[in-house]
């Protein structure tokens, strides 16, 4: 068994594994580059002949790992897609924004390649996609392979995956948190028998305060929103429409229950609206905190978003005293979070929270470390805009520490350790820290794109 790393460098980015023995072909995940466009922004299939995958597995519904299916399975017409039920039907939902996305990008930037996938293409791509319940093993066509799915606790439907060959193991975790978050639970994961460790290390270079407690940060979070109110001002939670939006509903929620923070109206955008109703329609059937509850139904804050009135994106307007949870988290150019704080920004009663990882080169992470006064460009086509809105950020992410991670790692005590999905200065921080707590049992690899491992 080989293992081939199919992104273009080591980073976070287009994520995508190839597997490949004399027998199989397996395929783990297929991101889009958040930051690239075009073909640029796809995982290098290069590797893997036309039609010969036996096999494609998703971990989970976020763009860096889902992205780029269509195109795969383009090239992969006859391969089925294994995933968790909750993780193939947001990934039709994701995919098929992603289109949406993607024509408006041709129009307005003349990507001319967009789409790269249409609307029809996902509909009959539906066909292939298998869906295989947590904790239960199962065969891989055409070989002597099995495969299970471990719950991450990173979103609703996200999985670590085993691969068992002939007595030899991998297992791959895709991304992970193992505290538990408002909605979702820790990782469940395995650490008996894991031959081969492919793991996530995105959080690499964050070191937590000692006396970090997920409460305090809620509670930290809650005074904002407080004094953020009593000055007449709102909130704007750049969220992700996927995980971060419906943590952060129910988060609100309890805080409001708790008296925490003031009656005020809570709005999100039109994609997290329609994560929110699988989110809903999943309540009793997955492994979460709070089963049964129904965000659009409980939470009482939440104003029900406006329907889209003729062409382009419903418009939120501002109003005192509200909190706006909108994507994206990073805030991206041409998104909703990006346009709305272009006129948020500049007023000294509002605040910006950032719960989540905002990436270097992202407009999120120029405000978020932006000084008072200072003018800010959110997106090329709108003018810089002075900085006088309170700007806080808050660790409530959605990916384990670099801490956790390690500790895992260092209970499963693997042969071979492969590390992905994490910027280089993050893979040094594991590098040297397992130089210290791993024997020199466990061979530690940072794959070079293309360059064949053998693990067994």
């Amino acid at each position: 068994m080989r293992f081939r790393n199919l992104t273009r460098r080591r980073e976070i980015g287009a994520n995508c594994y190839l597997l490949e023995s004399d027998k199989n072909r397996i395929v783990l995940d297929a991101g889009m580059h958040p930051k690239e466009v075009g073909y640029d922004a796809l995982p290098d299939f290069g590797p893997l002949p036309q039609d010969s995958a036996d096999a494609l597995f998703i971990t989970h519904a976020h763009h860096d790992h889902i992205g780029a299916l269509p195109v795969l399975m383009r090239k992969q017409p006859n391969t089925p897609v294994f995933m968790t039920e909750p993780t193939g039907e947001i990934t039709s939902a994701m995919l098929h924004n992603s289109v949406n996305v993607m024509s408006s990008q041709r129009e307005e930037k003349s990507i001319t390649e967009y789409p790269l996938f249409t609307h029809r293409e996902l509909d009959e791509n539906r066909a292939q996609y298998v869906y295989r319940d947590l904790n239960k093993p199962f065969e891989i066509p055409n070989g002597d392979l099995t495969a299970t799915f471990h719950d991450a606790g990173h979103i609703m439907g996200s999985a670590g995956i085993m691969i068992r060959q002939n007595g030899s193991s991998l297992f791959y975790t895709g991304d992970v948190n193992f505290e538990n978050q408002t909605i979702t639970r820790a990782a469940d994961f395995p650490t008996e028998g894991i031959d081969v460790l492919v793991v996530e290390t995105t959080r690499g270079t964050y070191e937590r305060p000692e006396d970090y407690t997920r409460k305090g940060e809620k509670e930290r979070l809650a005074a904002l929103i407080r004094e953020t109110f009593d000055a007449n001002g709102s909130v704007l939670i750049p969220v992700f429409a996927l995980g971060k939006t419906q943590e952060v509903m129910l988060m609100l929620h309890e805080l409001h229950e708790e008296g925490l923070i003031p009656e005020m109206p809570l709005r999100i955008g039109g994609l997290g609206t329609k994560v929110t109703v699988l989110y809903d329609h999943y309540a009793d059937r997955t492994r979460r905190n709070y089963p049964g509850f129904r965000l659009l139904e409980d939470v009482r804050m939440l104003v029900a978003p406006r329907r889209k009135r003729g062409p382009g994106r419903p418009q939120i307007d501002y109003q005192p005293r509200t909190i706006y949870a909108l994507s994206s988290g990073m805030m991206t150019e041409g998104t909703t979070s990006n346009a709305f704080a272009a006129k948020f920004i500049d007023n000294p009663r509002n605040a910006v929270a950032f719960v989540g990882y905002t990436d270097p080169l992202t407009p999120g992470f120029r405000l978020r470390n932006a000084k008072a006064g200072e003018k800010i460009k959110l997106s090329p086509d709108l003018p810089a805009v002075e900085l006088r809105a309170r700007i806080e950020s808050f660790d409530l992410s959605a990916h384990s520490t670099r801490e956790q991670i390690a500790e895992y790692v260092e209970k499963v005590k693997p042969k071979k350790l492969i590390m992905v999905h994490g910027e280089e200065p993050s893979q040094a921080w594991f590098s040297a820290r397992f130089a210290e707590t791993l024997s020199n049992d466990t061979e530690i690899i940072r794959p070079d794109t293309h360059a064949p491992i053998d693990l067994w």
